[in-house]
């Protein structure tokens, strides 16, 4: 990681960081950023590079600041807390037809956005902005109406509603070549479509083999993106078998654009949860946005979906 021209890291790292200060483990920082762990450690160590100073003392159990470490974090929490509470200041000075919800881009893209244009037209009123972030945090969330977490919910200072629960299974283009496949390890044979695992935070190939005891390694020309939208692009345009989340690929299924390749999916026991602010009350104009999502949701249940 290169500095900027201002001399400052990049303020996603500067967050990593906070969280690991404040909570002083890695592995309580990335549940609240809902990131890996490896992506917490991989973003304070780019940081101490690019600052040319370590910022932690690290043991095989707990981790400790350093005395730079120490003065660094001084000066990010009230600069952090500052830039929160001037961003809620602003939003909430646009009025109360405007409602701002969180979420990855594949949520966004695949889940939420058709939700929006069918809201919209009901509401015509209202105001819906989709803020996308693949770097999204459960104190990010707070910050906005509404917010889209996956993970096993429990985030302290929000309520978690379930929206879907996560299922993962091969997918393909219509006419994609393929033998009938009877078990997992087949796939191995075909052109598989792989998410970049030093910038995806989540599940990939690797992944989702190793549930079936299958071992991935992957070929030399195998194509990698660093999107899960860019992947299923690929695969609908027949480039590969790429990996499909059933709350996105579901309506490209039944609309005949991709198919499912084989009978095997994983259902992982985690969600992702529609989360908004404990401590403050909903806007009307959330309210009715957070009633309809979870109508919407629960309709789709009753239809047999999840």
């Amino acid at each position: 990681m290169v500095p900027s021209v201002s001399g400052l890291p990049p303020l996603h790292a500067l967050m990593y960081f906070e969280a690991v200060a404040r909570l002083l483990s890695f592995t309580k920082a990335a549940d609240e950023l809902c990131v890996t762990q490896s992506a917490v450690s991989k973003q304070v160590r780019n940081l101490e590079q690019s600052l040319g100073f370590a910022l932690f003392e690290r043991h095989h159990r707990s981790v400790r600041l350093t005395a730079a470490g120490d003065e660094l974090i001084a000066a990010c929490q009230p600069l952090i807390r500052a830039l929160r509470e001037c961003v809620s200041r602003i939003r909430h000075s646009h009025g109360g037809n405007v409602v701002t919800v969180i979420c990855t881009q594949a949520v966004a893209h695949y889940w939420l956005f058709p939700k929006v244009v069918e809201f919209n037209r009901l509401r015509p009123d209202l105001t819906i902005h989709i803020i996308s972030t693949n770097e999204i945090t459960a104190e990010a969330c707070a910050d906005h109406d509404l917010g889209v977490l996956y993970g096993k919910g429990g985030w302290s200072g929000l309520n978690c509603e379930k929206l879907y629960d996560e299922e993962v299974y091969p997918i393909c283009s219509m006419d994609f070549k393929s033998p009938e496949i009877e078990r997992p390890e087949q796939l191995l044979g075909l052109k598989l479509v792989q998410l970049d695992p030093q910038k995806w935070h989540w599940m990939n190939w690797e992944d989702w083999f190793s549930h079936f005891d299958v071992k991935y390694i992957p070929a030399a020309n195998v194509l990698v993106y660093n999107q899960v939208t860019l992947t299923l692009n690929a695969s609908a345009r027949g480039l590969g078998v790429a990996l499909g989340w059933d709350f996105m690929t579901k309506d490209m299924i039944d609309g005949g654009m991709i198919r499912r390749l084989g009978p095997f999916s994983f259902k992982t026991g985690r969600s992702d949860y529609l989360v908004y602010a404990a401590a403050k009350p909903l806007s009307p104009a959330a309210q009715s946005f957070r009633e309809y999502l979870i109508g919407a949701v629960n309709a789709g249940c009753k239809d047999g979906f999840v």
